[in-house]
């Protein structure tokens, strides 16, 4: 075993990686709950990639058998409605493990200093997962498939002077067909598990160069032995990866109650209307994207056009989600944690999560105008949270961060 492993290492540093990823790689001892949904979005991952790969065998990309094609994998495929319903159910339980994710890094801090570019990665990947979702969205080519496509895309047509001949680009014709299906199965099933692959593994490798933050947001490598081990760090692995599966256990555990006993989540995870094949000839009565898109899709509908143009709200929809690129520099604390922030900026983190969960749920309702009045005055809470918080960060009274990790 020995004479195989040095074999190995002379022509790859496998020991070396082992070590410097996972056996040696010194984590926090304090690590809780929060630090649960890194791992089970790797999972989450490799769980879209196979099931993916699976239904690609069977799903036909043109506008004429698109449709048909997931009916067949649902009805004739052996364990294919298995297949899809993991697959569609992965796609939302990608995003709640995305969200609390990130959310864990507002708690702690995991954006500031030294990991400005572990946060930017991150949120790069976001932005690509939501392309791949939107466009693995179009696929089955049911009707709120086609009409979400078709509202969606005929934004990029409202960009000045380019927007018509943009549009014509994205689709590859006039109107929402078999040319953007095909562009859109190519880039859901190659072009971008390719770059969310790519964007883990930087992510992951910046993670480990800095190293892990934790709930106090205290820097264990700053703290080491005579040995230069971290005072308070462990190695991950064994301690974190056997802590992980207890994680992995509990997610799969609801993710298959969801899978075998409430697949469509009453219309939140698959829309009714989405077992309904395309129609361009008749509008679905309410049109609007699966939840996880909707907080970006209600701002855009919070901003009227400006001289018949949506242009305000599609430049709102991206300022919305660009605005979260700049966290590291925004915040002015002197300390990570929300565990010794000053009052503030609990209130303000408070407001921001109620206006992005209140934008998800006014992006799946119809326009009223009292909906239409709420989707601006959380538009308004939303980016209020970015615009003033070098403001709120930087006033109030902060705890003293303590030296060395609490348990």
């Amino acid at each position: 075993m020995d004479n195989n492993k040095s074999w190995i290492d002379q022509r790859f540093p496998l020991t070396k990686v082992w070590n410097e990823h996972l056996a040696e790689y010194y984590t926090p001892r304090n690590f809780n709950f929060w630090y649960f949904f890194g791992s089970l979005a790797m999972l989450v991952l490799v769980m879209q990639i196979v099931t993916g790969i699976f239904l690609t065998m069977h799903f036909k990309p043109d506008a004429a058998n698109a449709f048909a094609s997931v009916e067949y994998i649902m009805r004739d495929v052996d364990w294919g409605w298995l297949i899809r319903y993991l697959h569609s159910t992965g796609a939302s339980a990608f995003f709640i493990v995305i969200y609390l994710h990130m959310y864990r890094g507002l708690l702690y801090g995991s954006y500031k200093a030294p990991r400005e570019l572990i946060w930017i990665l991150g949120m790069v990947l976001y932005i690509a997962l939501m392309a791949e979702a939107f466009m693995g969205y179009v696929l089955p080519w049911g009707q709120m498939s086609y009409w979400g496509a078709q509202v969606i895309i005929s934004l990029f047509g409202s960009v000045p002077f380019i927007g018509p001949d943009l549009l014509i680009w994205i689709l590859g014709d006039y109107a929402v067909g078999d040319p953007a299906l095909n562009r859109f199965f190519s880039l859901h099933v190659i072009a971008l598990p390719l770059i969310l692959v790519v964007l883990v593994f930087l992510h992951i490798v910046a993670l480990h160069t800095v190293g892990s933050n934790n709930p106090d947001g205290v820097e264990i490598k700053k703290n080491k032995d005579k040995d230069g081990i971290p005072k308070d760090g462990i190695p991950f692995h064994p301690y974190y990866s056997v802590k992980d599966i207890v994680g992995v256990v509990v997610f799969l555990m609801i993710f298959s109650s969801v899978v075998f006993f409430a697949p469509a989540m009453n219309g939140y995870f698959l829309e009714s209307a989405n077992f309904v094949v395309a129609n361009p000839l008749k509008t679905p009565d309410h049109i609007a994207p699966l939840w996880y898109l909707t907080p970006f899709y209600s701002v855009l509908r919070a901003i009227p056009p400006m001289f018949g143009s949506q242009f305000p709200g599609v430049v709102g929809m991206f300022a919305a989600l660009l605005i979260l690129l700049a966290l590291p520099w925004i915040d002015r604390s002197k300390v990570k944690s929300i565990r010794y922030r000053s009052w503030p900026y609990k209130v303000a983190l408070g407001v921001f999560v109620i206006s992005f969960i209140v934008l998800g749920w006014l992006g799946m309702q119809p326009v009223t105008p009292l909906n239409a009045l709420l989707a601006r005055v959380f538009t308004v809470a939303y980016f209020g949270f970015f615009i003033l918080m070098p403001w709120f960060t930087s006033i109030g009274k902060t705890k003293e961060v303590p030296t060395r990790v609490t348990e």
